[in-house]
């Protein structure tokens, strides 16, 4: 049976892995990353780890995007979603304090 699930995570600067999928898989319904100071834009990426490639694994599903102060960016949502398999992970890098949220449903 499949489960709703959130992973977060607060003020991300560096590389950062936000999620890595179960065993059975899973599918990101939802991924927002919001500018969590409060003086200047900020950008960010956001990559899939692919677990099943041998090398260069990292692919980007958004790079150096801007957010606004007081602002998010959704990544993923509507009618976008990206399935993640066994041992996927979803990195973000920020250029400054961001907030991640990942919605998804594990297989």
């Amino acid at each position: 049976m499949a489960t709703f699930k959130n992973a977060t995570k607060h003020n991300v600067t560096s590389v950062t892995e936000c999620y890595t999928a179960p065993t059975a898989g899973a599918t990101v319904i939802g991924l927002s990353v919001a500018n969590a100071g409060t003086s200047a834009a900020i950008t960010c990426d956001v990559q899939l780890y692919d677990a099943s490639e041998s090398s260069n694994q990292d692919r980007y599903l958004i790079r150096a995007a801007p957010i606004g102060v007081g602002s998010a960016l959704a990544v993923v949502g509507g009618d976008q979603k990206v399935v993640l398999e066994n041992g996927d992970k979803l990195k973000v890098t920020a250029s400054a304090v961001a907030d991640v949220i990942i919605s998804c449903l594990e297989n």
